[in-house]
Order: C-alpha cells, then structure tokens, then sequence
C-alpha cells in the first residue's frame, strides 16, 4: 500500500469518510447485513452484476470473498469496500476498485452496487465523490475506468454527475446475468477531476 497517502487506516485498510456515507474494507462481521441486503435485493441487482453462484449469499462463500479482497489489497490490485450511512452505520452497498495497472498505465477500473432499499436516495453519488478523488490523490491512479449497460440509466447517471465522461462502447464486453454484453466505456482522469 506504498500509494497510500491522506486517507486513514484501520487494521483492516482504508477508512473513506464523507459527509453522508463513510466506506471501510468488507469484515467478517459484515455477513449476516451483507447477506439480508444482497438476498432482499436479488431481484434488483440480477440484471446488473455477473450470474449469481448457487451458493451466492452463504458464509463459505463470504469468506471466499474476504480472502480474494484481502489478496487484492495486499498485493496493490484492487481495493473492495462496504458503503454504509453516516449516524446508524448501515450497509447500504458496496464500491470494488479492480484490475490495477501502474507503470504507465497508472489506471484502475470501479463497480458498485446498492442494496434496493437505498437506491436511487443519492447515496452511491455521495460515495463515488469520496471513492474518486481517493483513486487519485491517496493511491495516486491517473485514470479510473468504468462501464455499464446501455440499458442502465441510473449507473450512466450517476458516472456522469461523478465526472466521468463517455468514451466508447465496447461490443459484448463482460458477462453479465449469464450473457455477454455490450457496455458503455467511461473514464475520469486526475488531471481533468471536477468537484
């Protein structure tokens, strides 16, 4: 973590604090209100996300997750987080950095997701204004890349207001819900951030 600079550290990672949400690195602790919120919105979140393993919400596959996040994060390759709510410290969602290039590279890629209960209240924006300038200025990344179905209006949203600017489409790019499909491409750049 040698690119960490000016955002606090727990023993367990990076702590991002805003004005109405604050982000950490997942928790063993975190199953039981990870797996309420993720089960109570399947049906949200299916459409948007990788096909779901059988055993997608069970505890073995949580742990599996830790471990996979815990290695990312050693190894400077991706940063997981857990979004919660400032004043009773609920889980809303989550905020994954991941795919880190550096040499000249110096880019990271971002997903996100949020519990149906919380979606659409703006809490995924006020995180992502903390989560960007984190990439830049504290892991010192020159570019964080995104992308989203076309059909997602509210992720390209929010990617907008979060100065992230449309560069491409990218035909059958990830697999998403068990099908391969085209994306949209977004970038934001250190040296082009607003705020």
């Amino acid at each position: 973590m040698a690119f960490l600079r000016s955002v606090p550290l727990s023993e367990n990672g990076p702590v991002i604090r805003g004005e109405r949400v604050w982000l950490r690195v997942p928790q063993t602790g975190d199953y039981a209100e990870w797996a309420n919120l993720r089960g109570m919105s399947e049906e949200f979140l299916r459409p948007w996300e990788p096909e779901w393993a059988p055993d997608e919400l069970s505890r073995s596959a949580f742990r599996r997750r830790l471990r996979y996040y815990q290695r990312d994060l050693r190894d400077g390759t991706g940063y997981a987080f857990f979004l919660f709510r400032n004043g009773d410290n609920k889980l809303l969602g989550g905020v994954t950095l991941s795919n880190a290039r550096r040499g000249v590279s110096q880019s990271i890629s971002i997903g996100y997701w949020i519990g149906e209960p919380f979606s659409r209240q703006g809490f995924m924006t006020s995180a992502l204004r903390y989560v960007v300038p984190f990439v830049f200025n504290s892991l010192g990344f020159h570019r964080l890349e995104a992308a989203c179905l076309p059909s997602n209006v509210a992720s390209r949203r929010l990617l907008e207001i979060c100065s992230f600017e449309h560069e491409g489409f990218a035909r059958k790019y990830l697999k998403i819900n068990g099908l391969w499909q085209d994306h949209l491409l977004f970038a934001a750049i250190a040296d082009e951030l607003r705020t």
